[in-house]
């Protein structure tokens, strides 16, 4: 079905200075303060405030400055679950993690690189005046499709569509299936999305907030590659987005490496663990969480350098030393 809408014009990225006071709170106001006789623009951030306020990303960017992390631990992080990241939390980022969206296919997990966009209510006047400004400079209808057709491979799409489901579906069959075929990823809709028939046939991971048959209408485009909001967390475009059977994770690119290698001793912790109780010799306690036995513990640790190999095993110990 066709899923087209022209929203809300916009144009060429912000002059607005970046500040380095304030914080990214101040910075998102500054934004969103613009005055409408600048060119009609979309809010979003400059290549410079893009770096400012992704600094600790230790990857490659993209041209507009977002984060890009490899391939290589992007295809790590398809084997983590949700419990693995947890560890985020003790790292100052206890607002990544949202539930309560429904889920697409709950066997198929979602990872990517987050490109945002937020909608919101349209408002009549703001909507006429970026409008003209826009057509004033020969600028072509801006609309949510702006955003899907800058989507790259390993990209996820996520939307902030204030959790409206009567605002009508996002997307429907088949920009599903044109996102789908451009990242071989998905999306994260905090909205509806519709012809949901359609889009159960494609084998691909999607979190949305409700589906329902009308086409997106009454919203427009706010913001691309802007910091959004997706339930109760705060994404950053070119966070690692990972999506499982209970919810998503928005991981900040400089934490992934961190969380992957913690990821590994749990999955070691884990295997040890139901290996030793395969014995039929012990009881939960003494085993799990941690062994109470001294020559239990001995042989863990031996275990785990052998999985390790010494030089991993030596870093397991030193990120163990700072935890302290």
């Amino acid at each position: 079905m066709s899923n087209s809408l022209n929203l809300f014009p916009a144009t060429a990225e912000s002059k607005l200075p970046a500040r380095k006071a304030g914080g990214l709170l101040i910075v998102i106001l500054i934004l969103f303060s613009v005055s409408l006789d600048v060119k009609g623009q979309v809010f979003n951030l400059t290549r410079e405030q893009m770096i400012q306020y992704t600094s600790q990303n230790p990857y490659d960017r993209f041209p507009d400055g977002r984060p890009k992390v490899p391939d290589s631990i992007l295809e790590k992080v398809k084997g983590l679950s949700a419990e693995e990241v947890l560890g985020i939390v003790s790292r100052g980022y206890p607002n990544q993690y949202a539930d309560g969206l429904q889920i697409l296919h709950p066997g198929k997990k979602l990872v990517g690189r987050a490109l945002t966009l937020q909608l919101m209510p349209i408002r009549a006047d703001l909507a006429d005046a970026q409008t003209a400004a826009w057509k004033a400079k020969g600028g072509k209808s801006l609309s949510h499709q702006t955003a899907i057709d800058m989507l790259q491979p390993g990209d996820v799409l996520v939307v902030d569509a204030f959790g409206s489901v009567a605002s009508g579906g996002i997307i429907g069959d088949n920009l599903a299936y044109y996102i789908w075929k451009t990242t071989g990823a998905g999306f994260v809709i905090d909205g509806a999305i519709r012809d949901l028939e359609g889009i159960a046939a494609y084998d691909m991971a999607g979190y949305f907030r409700g589906a329902t048959p009308p086409a997106i209408h009454h919203l427009m485009v706010t913001g691309i590659n802007i910091p959004v909001r997706i339930g109760g967390t705060t994404v950053m475009p070119g966070d690692v987005v990972l999506g499982d059977r209970e919810g998503v994770f928005f991981i900040p690119p400089h934490l992934a490496k961190e969380i992957l290698d913690e990821a590994e001793i749990t999955q070691l912790h884990d295997a040890w663990t139901k290996m030793k109780f395969d014995e039929g010799k012990y009881k939960s306690g003494e085993i799990y969480g941690s062994p109470s036995d001294p020559a239990l513990l001995k042989e863990y640790e031996e275990y785990l350098k052998q999985k390790l190999g010494a030089q991993g095993y030596e870093e397991y110990l030193k990120r163990k030393a700072a935890r302290k």
